[in-house]
């Protein structure tokens, strides 16, 4: 056999790997000499970077430019409590080296773009996906088909999660299974939604399985498939997909050739690009039109979950959901000021320029969410 060489040390750590006879030595040889780049250090990355780290994959690359937060650790386990504040790809390196000194992390500090996803990508194997957001996974999509680099899906949210392999030749891509990313806003992140902590766990070990087996290439991957994980039942579900020829980036005649705007593909910039900033107001004058009795609608638009934790009731926040307010305009009046909130002012920033759109000129975001309310006006607030 040719190929890279293994010390005593190596052999004896992946020993129970090598008794597999889909691994063997063989099989152990393409982990080491192969490259995978992770796209994220959190939830879905910290699992699939340790189980790959531990399988004996050579090299590794880490994608991410955020700091560990301490929320981030029910779920987020390449990080300690200790390394709060620190950078994730310094805390991940730490993590990884210490668990098998063997291998090679690469870091990349920085937010994957249309300007370098293309040369972040260049030279490696295959990518395990574990961003959290819609324009970040379809740039992926897009830079791994074009790049002709294999790549493994995940995303979780509260007790689901989902799993695929998409970028494989002849196999169906993202963007055949969804064509067009939800509107702004409709869908919510997991800092909105929330994560049960051991989902990352599921979803970045089943990522971890699949990008092994295309190393070794062996067994049936999820290419064509999606794996849907329902924890609270702990049910799984699969649905086949089919590459569609019309897709802009697979399909036969494809018309994406080059990487795109992807926060304007997904409206996510939207708010931000309008010739009027997105009208707002200062939780200091709600609360100052609060205690003159001035009239105002304040309108909360986070779910339900959300308003067990901190809720704006006692100064008139009424809820109704993100989701819910096109079947319930019929709720807000247009002759008092309307003012939307959620827990940053991301999504009511959203709703706000929705209801401009359907005549309620009057309608205001709440700057900052109940996160400034917490910060600025009611320091014993709970937050999240």
């Amino acid at each position: 056999m040719t190929g890279a060489r293994f010390t005593d040390a190596e052999l004896r750590r992946y020993s129970r790997q090598l008794s597999i006879p889909e691994v063997g030595m063989e099989g152990q040889r393409r982990l080491k000499e192969a490259s995978i780049l992770l796209i994220g250090a959190g939830g879905l990355g910290s699992p699939a970077a340790l189980y790959l780290a531990a399988a004996g994959v050579g090299r590794l690359g880490l994608v991410d430019h955020d700091i560990v937060d301490l929320t981030n650790l029910h779920r987020q386990l390449l990080h300690e409590t200790a390394w709060v504040g620190r950078s994730k790809l310094a805390s991940a390196r730490t993590r990884l080296e210490a668990l098998n000194p063997e291998i090679e992390v690469v870091p990349y500090e920085a937010r994957l773009d249309s300007a370098n996803a293309l040369d972040i990508l260049d030279g490696w194997d295959l990518v395990v996906d574990g961003s959290d957001n819609f324009p970040t996974r379809y740039l992926v999509n897009d830079a791994c088909v074009l790049s002709e680099v294999p790549f493994v899906y995940g995303a979780v949210l509260r007790f689901e999660g989902q799993a695929s392999v998409f970028g494989v030749r002849g196999e169906p891509c993202y963007r055949c299974l969804f064509p067009e990313p939800p509107p702004p806003g409709l869908v919510p992140n997991c800092a909105e939604a929330g994560v049960l902590g051991v989902l990352p766990g599921i979803v970045g070990a089943i990522q971890a399985t699949e990008a092994i087996k295309l190393v070794l290439d062996e067994g049936d991957t999820l290419a064509g498939r999606l794996l849907l994980i329902d924890g609270l039942r702990m049910e799984f579900r699969e649905l086949s997909i089919r590459r569609d020829p019309s897709c802009p980036v697979c399909g036969d005649e494809p018309t994406l050739t080059e990487l795109i705007d992807y926060e304007h593909f997904c409206g996510e910039a939207a708010v931000d690009e309008r010739e009027t900033p997105c009208p707002a107001i200062a939780v200091t004058e709600l609360r100052r039109r609060f205690d003159a009795g001035e009239p105002y609608q304040l309108v909360d638009v986070r779910e339900e979950y959300e308003l067990a934790i901190c809720s704006l009731e006692a100064v008139g926040a009424r809820h109704i959901p993100f989701a819910a307010l096109p079947d319930r305009l019929d709720e807000l009046r247009k002759d008092e000021p309307l003012i939307l909130m959620c827990r940053s002012g991301a999504r009511s920033a959203h709703a706000v320029a929705y209801l401009r759109t359907v005549g309620f000129d009057n309608a205001l975001n709440l700057d900052g969410g109940i996160l400034a309310w917490a910060e600025r006006i009611d320091p014993d607030m709970p937050t999240y």
